[in-house]
């Protein structure tokens, strides 16, 4: 295959994908926004996670008075 031959199939397989991506979009409208919310919701645990890194330790007693309104 030519180099010119591979350049045209990966046009048409990027043709193929953005096809199908605008289809799924378009269809599957509530499959793209959970998508979009478990990345976002991804995002907040990282960003927590990383927060929580830099705080000091505290023991389960003083987690469970808080929890338990105390």
């Amino acid at each position: 295959m030519t180099l010119s031959g591979i350049a045209e199939n990966d046009l048409r397989i990027k043709n193929i994908f953005k096809e199908a991506l605008v289809e799924v979009l378009e269809e599957r409208q509530d499959l793209f926004a959970t998508v979009v919310m478990e990345t976002l919701e991804d995002f907040a645990m990282m960003r927590a996670i990383q927060e929580g890194e830099k705080s000091e330790l505290v023991s389960r007693e003083e987690i469970m008075q808080v929890l338990q309104g105390g």
